[in-house]
């Protein structure tokens, strides 16, 4: 098996593994802060005790040795991870997908901001088409059943805190970034325990939270294994899946139906990002140059 092959199968199971996380929030019957707190501290305990035991404390001390750029990312791992549960609980799947889906605008905004990177006019062109959408999703929230203006902005807040937490980290793109996951979801944990009843979830739903953990940490350690193979922009073509099958998934579980504004607006983003990310490889294929890996999803 070629890198190439090897890179899109790890990285197709790694956003699989992820389909599904929305689904979890859904059916765990528990208030969301608890999910939130359980979701972090197990993927955070599960992550950083597998590298101390494989790698011991070098990756950490590597990681936090970058300064300033780690705390970034571990505050934005933190507060994506426990945002993204509660604009789930407060707003439709697919208006939390979607709009989450916006990230790769956020990122290319900071990174003009901070590194004073110059935006293309293929980006331009992806914003152009990706905020009118991102209206419409919000504009179809005070017409469709589970959806909600504070989910949709939460999300969005999601969106763009770990946009600027993938931003900092580009300063220091040779340090894996993995145990600033471990230790962003561990601390964005420690920050809501005083609000989650982490001893409130029915003893019938441990196998579910179990579950949950279990494919959040698959995904988090084979999204950070597959794109040191492939393209940011095959990586970020396989992502947009998580966008098309986690809406479908909750629908067809809870029969949540996603609404005539959050498909029409997530069409438009999605559809935008699609053929930016296109154009890249087609780009890439032509004039072949090694692409920059891609970091773990926001969630």
């Amino acid at each position: 098996m070629n890198d190439q092959l090897k890179g899109l199968l790890i990285t197709l199971f790694g956003v699989l593994c992820i389909v599904p996380d929305s689904l979890f929030v859904r059916l765990i019957d528990a208030p969301a802060l608890t999910v939130a707190f359980w979701r972090a501290l197990l993927v955070g305990l599960l992550i950083g005790v597998g590298l101390l035991v494989w790698r011991g404390a070098a990756p950490f001390r590597a990681f936090l040795g970058t300064g300033w750029p780690a705390l970034v990312y571990i505050i934005a791992m933190g507060a994506s991870g426990v945002l993204f549960v509660l604009a789930v609980s407060l707003t439709s799947v697919a208006n939390v997908v979607f709009i989450i889906a916006s990230l790769p605008v956020f990122a290319a905004v900071f990174s003009r901001v901070a590194l004073g990177e110059r935006l293309s006019l293929r980006m331009y062109l992806t914003m152009a088409a990706v905020l009118p959408g991102l209206a419409v999703i919000a504009y179809g929230s005070g017409e469709t059943a589970n959806a909600a203006l504070a989910g949709d902005l939460l999300a969005l807040a999601t969106s763009a805190i770990f946009a600027a937490g993938l931003t900092a980290v580009r300063l220091v793109r040779r340090v894996s970034m993995v145990p600033g996951v471990a230790l962003g979801y561990l601390l964005g944990a420690l920050v809501i325990l005083a609000w989650a009843q982490p001893f409130s979830v029915p003893s019938d739903q441990a196998p579910l939270v179990a579950m949950h953990a279990g494919l959040i940490l698959g995904s988090s350690v084979l999204l950070a294994l597959g794109p040191r193979y492939i393209t940011s922009a095959e990586v970020g073509l396989l992502i947009l899946l998580e966008s098309v099958f986690a809406p479908l998934l909750a629908w067809y579980f809870v029969g949540e139906d996603p609404g005539a504004y959050a498909l029409t607006g997530g069409a438009v983003v999605i559809g935008a990002l699609f053929l930016s990310n296109l154009v890249v490889l087609v780009r890439r294929k032509r004039d072949p140059a090694p692409g920059r890996p891609a970091r773990p999803t926001p969630h």
